[in-house]
């Protein structure tokens, strides 16, 4: 049987793994940059932690992990007999793989909530799993990098993550980005007025896919959902929402005047909608968008996403919001967070698409010792131990020459791994050093060849 991988997981090649980390190493220095300290979670919890943090939507898409040992010994001959696959998980599995950071990170300061100082800023850069259907952009297995703030309830917080989500794109080089937002307050506001409070997560739901199935496909939903076709009417200037961000803001106000908690989530984005305006932005673009639902049960606040430059056709690559609840699911009442992810894969396939790929280069030697000679070996290593000890990457061809298409074989390798410096032999306690780029030799001592790589 030939081998292979599931669907919707990947292998890296070594080019890849190393532009992943270029992106990688730029959002982490952003995140320490804006105060940001790191922590890590289980790539599994309890069941319980991950099932109804979601929505119901969400939780279909979690991998449950089977109790170990014989895990349907404990299910009685009726339960399995009814085929009931939702009561039967429950009895088999008490682990699931973590479906985001962002509940687990709830969980954690929870449980190290004495060990922990308020406000609490971290970031996590972790893989995490769904039981999506793959395609172009998303997969089962990938890496969120998260940066969450807790126990401050300041809208300066809203600020400042939109300044570091065009911190990070800008250094990537990421133009034109999107920054979109939105508060989930207006949205409650919005289904008061309308006559659909009690239908908020279908409403939400349905408006957050506006972009992906239309104006006829939101109504087709929410009508589906027993929506009434009264409220949908009351609705519809949202489909065709435009002008400036303080121009939606105007029309917001206008239609929440009889919402309390709507004309709040107008208060809360005028805020940072202002602040941003008189900040300024490097290169992305803030922008109010009042059908941004990110259908997520936890935000309570502000949403966030970011859209890739528009000639890139891909989903969002950022997103997050404010949940000033979360940690009450786990018994910690009254702290107030918030968060934004970079979807890593997803800024990979935009990065590639636009070509920023090419200053990004392969983990290598600066000094290659080519082994042409047995005998010269162990003081070969003794010079590449005080290379390495002055922090410069340095390697010995491990398989020694004993013919010219060996010796040839190992010109080729140095070729087309682009390394820039070789030494081939040893004659009188100096090394035959060669530049790669110019063809320029010389015989020099250890001490030289440092202070000439250096």
């Amino acid at each position: 049987m030939k081998p292979g991988i599931p669907k919707g997981t990947r292998d890296f090649s070594s080019t890849e793994v190393a532009r992943r980390n270029f992106i990688f190493n730029t959002i982490r220095y952003a995140f320490e940059l804006h105060g940001f300290q790191p922590i890590e979670t289980p790539s599994f919890e309890n069941s319980s932690t991950l099932m109804g943090k979601y929505g119901e939507e969400g939780d279909r898409l979690i991998f449950k992990i089977l109790n170990s040992g014989d895990y349907l010994n404990k299910v009685d001959n009726e339960l399995l007999a009814s085929k009931n696959s939702t009561k039967v998980t429950s009895k088999i599995s008490e682990k699931a793989l973590r479906y985001d950071l962002t509940v687990p990170f709830a969980r954690y300061v929870v449980q190290h909530q004495n060990e922990i100082t308020f406000p609490f800023k971290r970031y996590q850069i972790q893989p995490v799993w769904r039981a999506d259907r793959p395609q172009k952009g998303r997969f089962r297995e990938f890496y969120q990098c998260d940066a969450d703030v807790v126990g401050s309830d300041s809208l300066w917080q809203e600020v400042e993550f939109v300044q570091l989500y065009d911190a990070v794109f800008s250094k990537l080089n990421v133009k034109g980005t999107t920054i979109k937002i939105n508060n989930r307050k207006i949205l409650s506001g919005i289904a008061e007025v309308i006559g659909a409070k009690d239908k908020l997560i279908d409403f939400t739901v349905a408006l957050d896919k506006l972009d992906k199935i239309g104006k006829d496909g939101v109504i087709k939903e929410m009508l589906s959902k027993e929506i009434s076709e009264e409220a949908i009417e009351k609705v519809q200037p949202l489909f065709d929402f435009t002008g400036s961000n303080t121009d939606k803001l105007a029309s917001l106000k206008a239609m929440l005047s009889d919402s309390e908690e709507g004309l709040k989530g107008v208060e809360e984005l005028t805020f940072v909608i202002n602040h941003i305006a008189e900040l300024g932005l490097q290169t992305a673009t803030l922008e109010l968008d009042v059908t941004l639902a990110r259908g997520l049960n936890y935000y309570t606040g502000a949403i966030f996403e970011v859209a890739a430059p528009k000639e890139v056709k891909i989903g969002s690559i950022g997103g997050g919001g404010r949940y000033d609840d979360l940690t009450g699911i786990f018994g910690l009442k009254d702290v107030s967070g918030v968060g934004i992810s970079f979807g890593l894969d997803r800024i990979y396939l935009v990065m590639d698409e636009l070509g920023l790929f090419e200053t990004v280069a392969l983990p290598k030697p600066k000094v290659l010792f080519l082994n042409f000679d047995e005998d010269e070996n162990l003081v070969k290593m003794k010079a590449i131990n005080e290379l390495r000890a002055n922090g410069i990457k340095t390697e010995l061809y491990p398989d020694v020459a004993s013919s010219n298409n060996q010796q040839k074989k190992q010109w080729k390798y140095v070729d087309k791994r682009g390394i820039e410096f070789v030494v081939t032999s040893i004659k009188d306690g100096k090394f035959k050093f060669k530049n790669t780029q110019n063809r320029e030799e010389n015989d020099l001592t250890i001490k030289e060849i440092i202070k000439k790589v250096q």
